[in-house]
């Protein structure tokens, strides 16, 4: 065994996980690779070919290179556990009026889990992937911070990663720029990997048809869903809709109706089969609630209110707000108005680089004055 120790690798066949392992070999690692199949998507029904880590090209991809360098390379079959989990649980957000985020879901309590107990039976201390972040331990804490690739940081994925796991974590990349990571591949002459495009639907939906997706997937649904009424803040029946599954808070396009004026989705009423339509103005926020936490760098957070930079999807650049923990709850003020809360979606919390941690958006709300006096309100 190296003297650095032995490390499972996941995967996907793509240019920054292979990189990571190439890495960690050149580093003196016993690296050993772990292709993950998570699902076939012949089974969802879909028209476009299936494409990103669970194709038979992506497994032979990252099997060439653990050829190559000659380290074992091995596939992990995890389909019924993926959809068990992360199926089941985004089909259940949009029958409850929510926009669910699966990858987060996937890479914090199935990848992870999946990884740890492979590395347990092969004796491996680490495991490592190819996301854009870091990780290190301050005292007796495990701390997930950005990227240094400010445009491909992915932090905000991984903060539902557990301290358990963190304390075996490797992630080679959080200090490499995506252009450093192409030349570190063309230095070693792994020209398949350069060419390949980056995917960026979801992985059991490459067709990006997710309601057609969520049609195949509960029989009937259209019966049960159609034929609900568009209405205005105040109650105005504007037209009716195809169904409140298949629509979610800050949709413009696609919504088959003309009142003269740009609307938007501003909030999904599951009970009513109602879908709130208002003006782009209409969808910001003062404030939201966060439930399902974890929190890494502070763990109890209670009577306490912290000053933060808080993201609501994952392309959000931040807004200052105020976080207060409530028992299992944290309730989340914004100095300025935030569009398109999303329930369903994930919130993180950042203190400077820093994860502090996050969760999953309950409902927004509207804050009356006075304001936290933490955050300045414009």
């Amino acid at each position: 065994m190296s003297t650095q120790g032995r490390v499972l690798v996941a995967m996907s066949g793509g240019i920054d996980s292979s990189v990571a392992a190439v890495m960690l070999h050149e580093q003196g690692y016993e690296v050993i690779g772990l292709t993950m199949k998570t699902w076939d998507y012949a089974n969802s029904g879909g028209k476009k070919k299936e494409t990103g880590c669970c194709t038979l090209d992506s497994i032979n991809d990252a099997r060439e290179i653990a050829v190559e360098l000659g380290f074992p390379h091995l596939i992990l079959d995890i389909r019924e556990e993926f959809g068990g989990h992360v199926i089941n649980h985004f089909t259940a957000e949009y029958l409850a009026g929510r926009t669910p985020n699966p990858c987060v879901l996937c890479n914090t309590h199935i990848k992870w889990d999946a990884l740890l107990r492979r590395a347990d039976k092969l004796d491996c201390q680490y495991i490592a992937t190819g996301h854009y972040a870091k990780v290190r331990q301050e005292n007796d804490r495990y701390i997930i911070s950005k990227g240094r690739d400010t445009n491909k940081d992915q932090s905000y994925a991984l903060w539902g990663v557990s301290q358990e796991s963190l304390s075996r974590t490797m992630l080679p990349l959080g200090d490499l720029t995506k252009p450093e990571i192409r030349a570190f591949a063309e230095k070693k002459g792994f020209k398949n990997l350069l060419s390949k495009s980056e995917s960026y639907e979801i992985c059991f939906i490459p067709d990006n048809d997710y309601r057609g997706f969520l049609k195949r997937r509960v029989p009937g649904l259209e019966e049960q869903v159609n034929g609900g009424d568009f209405v205005l803040e105040e109650g105005t029946v504007v037209g009716q809709h195809e169904g409140y599954p298949f629509y979610t808070v800050g949709q413009r396009r696609g919504l088959g109706i003309s009142l003269g004026y740009p609307v938007y989705v501003i909030e999904i009423k599951k009970a009513e089969n109602q879908v709130v339509l208002g003006t782009f103005d209409a969808l910001a926020r003062d404030g939201m609630y966060v439930g399902k936490l974890t929190m890494s760098k502070y763990p109890d957070l209670q009577g306490r209110k912290v000053d933060t930079v808080t993201k609501v999807r994952y392309n959000d650049q931040g807004t200052p707000a105020v976080i207060e923990q409530e028992g299992d709850t944290m309730k989340v003020f914004f100095g300025k108005g935030v569009d398109a809360i999303t329930p369903g979606q994930a919130a993180v919390f950042y203190e400077g680089e820093d994860v502090l941690g996050g969760g999953w958006i309950t409902r927004s709300f509207q804050q009356k004055p006075p304001f936290p006096t933490a955050v300045a309100r414009k």
